[in-house]
């Protein structure tokens, strides 16, 4: 089943299966379990992985910002062969807005994963009364906000290094 945002389009409701472009079958739904998954998942980020300080470098911190997260957020894990390899949030900031993080995992960037992740995740948040999303990109991640504007966002504001982009659902 999909929702459908101010601009018509539809975005498929988690669970969802998926074929990426490396032919992996990967399975993202809705999720509240325990953070141990994904802690394992970021605690193999490299350097390259991480941007405005997210995740954090080390386990300890990496495990209570997960917790915070799952505490707090809508998200969407994306597991393949029993492994988290995908994780994305939509964090509440207030009168039915949120902020969207995504991740995925170094070995399955670039197949495809990341965009489809954001579409189930933009449909649970409108499937649970979220009206309004956005995001802050680094300028020079040009992947990212081709990605980003590929799902409906909206280049918002320019700033010194990030761009926050945004949409309503």
């Amino acid at each position: 089943m999909a929702s459908s945002g101010e601009d018509g389009r539809q975005f498929p409701r988690p669970p969802q299966e998926f074929t990426d472009r490396e032919d992996r079958t990967v399975t993202m739904d809705a999720y509240d379990g325990e953070a141990e998954p994904l802690v394992s998942m970021y605690t193999d980020f490299d350097a390259d992985s991480r941007s405005q300080g997210v995740p954090p470098r080390k386990e300890p911190a990496i495990r209570e910002w997960v917790e915070g997260l799952l505490a707090d957020g809508l998200n969407v894990v994306v597991t393949h062969d029993g492994a988290s390899v995908g994780h994305a949030v939509l964090m509440p900031v207030g009168d039915g807005s949120a902020e969207l993080a995504i991740f995925v995992h170094p070995d399955y960037q670039s197949a495809g994963i990341g965009t489809r992740l954001i579409e189930v995740l933009l449909g649970y948040g409108q499937e649970e009364g979220v009206e309004h999303v956005w995001l802050a990109v680094s300028q020079r991640n040009h992947v990212a906000m081709r990605v980003y504007r590929s799902v409906g966002f909206e280049t918002r504001l320019r700033e010194h290094v990030e761009i926050e982009m945004e949409r309503d659902l």
